[in-house]
């Protein structure tokens, strides 16, 4: 348990040192809510002094109309103060989450795709919207808060004490209970935030995956039962917050009750000082109890709000300490590469080559072979034959254990990573598009493609009749995953985002297995046009579609247990053509 308050003591350090950043804001803030704490606890000393000279002793009607102005300019200048603070704070936060979104974000869009592979994009969608913005409340609703409600305290207990020292003792009997309840309900909500952080990624986990896969959760009748599950997780979540208000609703009514307590005290030595008095004597005690009425507010509501304060700065630590988490990993691609200029017309060569997803669980085995510049190579087996893994490693999206991946005589890790994937383009089998317009999904946001180039590409691909056809042309909106579009238009969108970016090595990820005949035959054109003078490979399980390739490989449990073309692995009488006599054996 305290190795755990340490660590976090250690987040709020580290998400503190972002203030030197944003100094002027940060100043600002400190200034305004300095004043403030000053500000606030004057204004009962000033108010009982208007009581007592000018009510009590003296009822002068100008001068009482005088000092009513001031007070309500003092409340207009404390409400001025009240809101730069809470403003230049806000602002001085918002500017800290900002950068830290920007560099979470950039974080995760470098992680290797096995990170991703492993991790519930639910999860991470938490981490970059709920966790950052709980974090933004340790700087704005947490940090300048408790400072202003600290100094704010001190200053009241002070002037208390400059008036009646006797009496402040009295009335502040009731505190050490006060801080003895916030201490047991900092704690039970503390654990009840625990707890609703973890429902809250459950929950977004729960539903980002079911809309997701919305369609097989239909297709399969199983609304019924995801609901069912959806009820518990939900239930959960409720749960995690009813603790939380459960402990909000006895703190608080214990905070009231010890606030009465010291107004009792404070009426019961009032009811005792005015034994023996005269009349004047005890109107001149009017100006205190007003005095003390006020302070023994403004004593109790900070108190009851500095518990619920602290929590949020907890909340704001754990959450800050998850968003480091990812931050810190060391889980990205290492783009050690210096090379950006590279002669793409050469061989990619596979050299002895080794890899698993985990440990030495081998998913290649020994994996060597070449594929010539502008040769069509298509890449065949069974199911987890190893056929994407081949492709994702030339991507460097996946790092190998073992041998070697070089384009002529540089291994990919040497060419600069940008360069290197700026010159590969992939067509996969799932495509995914934006919610954005068609113009956007094929250039990706790259300005230095024009509408002539994707007009182009698309007459190539042989799609541009359909395209103009839509309302909008290349303006139209595709809707989240290009839900709009049939499976054989998506694929199409995809070749003619390929054929804009010119790419010297194309790859073509089961781009045929999906889609109808007539849009087959489509893909088979662009394809055509696509793979002209440029090395391409193709992962195909319709054995039809890759008859022409200059090679075929063919891949069983990741190994290579056979390569040439067509007609010469037919006469192999080989796992190609076992492969070929299942698909074709009608």
């Amino acid at each position: 348990m305290a190795e755990k308050s340490k660590l976090n003591f250690q987040v709020f350090k580290r998400l503190l040192s972002y203030w030197r950043t944003y100094k002027g804001l940060f100043f600002i803030a400190i200034l305004c809510t300095l004043l403030l704490a000053f500000l606030s606890p004057a204004r009962p000393m000033l108010i009982g002094y208007i009581v007592n000279e000018y009510i009590i002793a003296n009822a002068d009607a100008g001068k009482l109309l005088m000092w009513t102005i001031i007070i309500i300019g003092w409340l207009i200048m404390e409400g001025v103060f009240q809101f730069l603070s809470s403003y230049f704070s806000n602002l001085f936060a918002q500017s800290i989450i900002r950068d830290l979104r920007k560099k979470l974000l950039n974080r995760i869009l470098s992680f290797r795709m096995r990170y991703f592979d492993q991790t519930p994009i639910g999860a991470l969608v938490t981490r970059v919207v709920s966790d950052l913005e709980a974090i933004t409340e340790v700087f704005s609703s947490g940090m300048m808060a408790i400072l202003g409600d600290l100094v704010s305290l001190v200053v009241v207990i002070i002037l208390m004490f400059v008036i009646n020292w006797q009496l402040t003792l009295l009335v502040l009997i009731p505190i050490p209970l006060l801080v003895f309840a916030t201490r047991i309900f900092a704690r039970a909500v503390r654990k009840s935030l625990q707890m609703e952080r973890e429902q809250v990624t459950k929950l977004n986990t729960f539903v980002q995956e079911r809309l997701t896969g919305m369609s097989l959760v239909q297709l399969f009748n199983r609304e019924e039962k995801e609901y069912e599950k959806f009820e518990k997780i939900n239930e959960g979540h409720k749960n995690a917050h009813i603790k939380a208000v459960w402990a909000y609703s006895i703190f608080f009514p214990v905070v009231e009750l010890l606030s009465s307590l010291s107004m009792a005290f404070l009426l019961v030595w009032g009811a005792l000082v005015v034994q023996g008095k005269t009349a004047g004597e005890i109107e001149l005690l009017f100006g205190p109890i007003v005095q003390f009425t006020l302070w023994i507010h403004m004593l109790f509501r900070p108190i009851r709000q500095l518990a619920d304060k602290f929590n949020i700065l907890q909340r704001g630590t754990v959450r800050a300490e998850r968003v480091f988490e990812i931050i810190d990993r060391e889980d990205q691609i290492q783009n050690v590469g210096t090379i950006t200029d590279v002669d793409y017309n050469q061989a990619i060569k596979f050299e002895n080559l080794y890899f698993a997803y985990t440990d030495e669980d081998w998913v290649l085995k020994n994996i060597n072979l070449e594929i010539k510049p502008g040769e069509t190579v298509a890449f065949v087996g069974a199911t987890g034959a190893g056929k994407s893994s081949m492709v994702n490693l030339i991507g460097r999206f996946y790092e190998y254990q073992k041998g070697d991946v070089l384009l002529g005589d540089h291994k990919l890790t040497e060419i600069e990573l940008n360069y290197l994937r700026k010159n590969i383009a992939i067509v996969l089998q799932d495509v995914f598009l934006f919610s954005d317009t068609l113009f956007n999904n094929i250039t990706l946001g790259d300005p230095a493609i024009s509408k002539e180039q994707v007009i182009e590409a698309s007459k190539a691909v042989g799609v541009n009749e359909f395209i103009e056809s839509l309302p909008g042309g290349y303006d139209y909106q595709v809707g989240e995953r290009g839900g709009v579009l049939s499976v054989g238009q998506r694929q199409l969108i995809a070749f003619i985002r390929a054929y804009v970016y010119n790419p010297h090595i194309l790859i073509l990820d089961e781009a045929t297995s999906s889609v109808d005949n007539e849009s087959e035959e489509l893909i088979q054109r662009a394809t055509e046009k696509l793979t002209k003078g440029r090395t391409s490979i193709v992962i195909a399980h319709r054995l039809s579609t890759i008859q022409t390739a200059d090679k075929i490989v063919v891949l069983d449990k990741g190994e290579i247990m056979e390569q040439g073309t067509h007609h010469e692995l037919l006469q192999n009488n080989g796992y190609y053509k076992t492969l070929y006599d299942m698909q074709f054996s009608d």
